[in-house]
Order: C-alpha cells, then sequence, then structure tokens
C-alpha cells in the first residue's frame, strides 16, 4: 500500500478514529526512537543447578514422547 492511498484511507475515516490512528502513529514512533531496553545480565553458575531460575515454566510431561513422532517408535 503506498503512502498516498493510506492518507486516502485516513481521510475517510472519522474525526475521532483520525485521532486514533495519530496517537498510534506517535505512539509507534516513540517507540521506535527510544533506546532498546538492555537485558539484565544473569550469572550462570558452573555446574549443575547453575541455571536454576533462569528457565520459565516447563509442562510436567515434557519427557512424553510426541504424538508426530508415534510412527517412528
Amino acid at each position: 500500500m503506498s503512502t498516498t492511498e493510506l492518507i486516502e484511507l485516513i481521510n475517510k475515516l472519522p474525526s475521532d478514529k483520525q485521532k486514533e490512528v495519530e496517537d498510534l502513529v506517535s505512539s509507534l514512533l516513540a517507540q521506535n526512537n527510544s533506546e532498546p531496553q538492555k537485558q539484565p545480565s544473569i550469572e550462570i553458575k558452573p555446574g549443575f543447578g547453575g541455571g536454576k531460575g533462569i528457565f520459565g515454566f516447563m509442562a510436567d510431561d515434557f519427557d512424553e514422547p510426541l504424538d508426530e513422532f508415534k510412527d517412528y517408535r
């Protein structure tokens, strides 16, 4: 879609919806111009249990065979 086509579509919107589009574009520009967030560094201890707390939820059936591979058992 070209810029001209986009402007034409926006002009067809009611004024309250045009304001929403303006707010959205302003928000996207602000996000784009802000500096990227730095990830906090995580210290990983070598050895067993060194990654404890780093990983999120793991399903109880994590080690169960997948249905997609039942033909290969």
